[in-house]
């Protein structure tokens, strides 16, 4: 059985390219005109960020999942909307390694990283044409921001959030400290 091993890297890095072109691959045979209508293309979305967002000083990740020096998974988080929240961009596993727990492992890879990073809450979006990502984030804990019975294709893009553990709330914290002081004396 082969090892399996997380390196830190960027979205530019030649390992990550034949991922990258497969998952750009698999959302124009998903989606075909259905973005491009409004002028989006799978490239579009891909590149829509810079490489930086995607690093520890800017509040980032990208882990590429490898085996025998090989990238058969990956994905990445950027900073969003507060320092706080950490958005999850481009879970990807190899499409003949399916159905192995890849994207699990990067996953649960990435939380771990956002967490140690200080974020406290995920954020994602997924289209709404991939039922796997969608019972994947369900799965793991991750709340639909969106209605389960709307029409998806209409929504295009279906967001979740999860909460991260982390310490409790300063307010808490205070009490128990002045509790403690009290029962101290």
């Amino acid at each position: 059985m082969s090892e399996f091993h997380f390196i830190d890297t960027s979205p530019l890095d030649p390992l990550a390219k034949p991922l990258i072109d497969e998952l750009r691959h698999e959302y124009d045979s998903r989606y075909g005109d259905f973005f491009r209508r409004d002028g989006i293309s799978a490239q579009t979305e891909l590149e829509r960020y810079p490489a930086e967002l995607f690093t520890p000083p800017q509040g980032g990740s990208f882990v590429l999942l490898l085996r025998e020096g090989r990238a058969v998974a990956g994905g990445a988080f950027k900073r969003h909307a507060d320092p706080h929240t950490a958005e999850f961009k481009r879970i990807w596993t190899d499409r003949r390694l399916r159905r192995q727990g890849l994207a699990r492992r990067v996953l649960i890879e990435l939380e771990s990283r956002a967490l140690r990073q200080g974020y406290r809450r995920i954020y994602l979006t997924t289209g709404c044409r991939q039922p796997e990502a969608v019972g994947l984030y369900l799965g793991y804990g991750y709340r639909a921001l969106f209605a389960p019975d709307a029409d998806l294709e209409a929504l295009r893009s279906l967001p979740f959030e999860k909460r991260l553990p982390g310490p409790p709330p300063v307010a808490a914290q205070s009490g128990l400290a002045a509790g403690a002081a009290s029962t101290a004396i």
